[in-house]
């Protein structure tokens, strides 16, 4: 007999209600879980000080270009980016289903999404840097201007590498589903880099450049 049947039985021989068992016990998050939203907590901090820095020395440069003269609305990269978020979730179901070719169409489709959002990210430094003269040196603006967004496309470098391991692994057949909490924990950093876009895009193309 468990020591939980033992106390059970003691409380009744004494008349005494017995204590209702524990249906569901609280488990502890994986390590993946607890490990990523530690990251994503620690890594909003890092954006936040940055977003603030940029905010904080809008309108102080006192050489040309300004935001206003050179910034253009990304409008295709942010749509490309944004829609990654729901391609990534769409792959992340099919690979809980066991729909394996399925979820390799729509990783896929997120890799190239995400890869589209670098080359026009790169394009637009291209342009700013020889045909309007903006670089990490000319002003203010140029130093804060890089300084966000060159860390945000970091991140997305990063994504990218990853995507791109999970995209070749998924070709040899060696995920599964059981790699389904693996692929969704990684899933939770794409949708912080998505969301961040988000505040960079307003702060830095809505707010400064209008």
């Amino acid at each position: 007999m468990s020591s939980g049947e033992d106390l059970r039985m003691g409380a009744i021989t004494q008349g005494i209600d017995a204590p209702p068992p524990i249906a569901d016990p609280w488990v502890l998050p994986s390590r993946g879980r607890a490990g990523m939203i530690a990251f994503i907590i620690t890594d909003s901090a890092f954006f936040t000080i940055f977003v603030a820095a940029y905010v904080f020395y809008i309108g102080k440069s006192l050489t040309p270009p300004y935001p206003h003269d050179v910034l253009s609305y990304p409008i295709v990269n942010t749509i490309c980016l944004l829609s990654s978020s729901l391609t990534i979730v769409v792959a992340t179901r099919a690979l809980r289903r066991g729909s394996y070719r399925r979820f390799a169409i729509w990783w896929f489709v997120t890799l190239a999404l995400a890869v589209e959002f670098l080359i026009g990210t790169g394009r637009e430094w291209h342009r700013l840097i020889y045909d309007a003269g903006l670089t990490l040196r000319t002003n203010l603006f140029g130093t804060t201007y890089y300084s966000l967004v060159g860390l945000h496309a970091l991140h997305v470098t990063i994504g990218v590498g990853a995507i791109a391991v999970i995209m070749g692994l998924t070709w040899t057949g060696a995920v599964s589903r059981e790699h389904t909490e693996r692929v969704e924990v990684f899933s939770w950093y794409w949708h912080f880099v998505d969301a961040v876009w988000v505040v960079v895009f307003v702060t830095v193309y809505v707010v400064s450049a209008r």
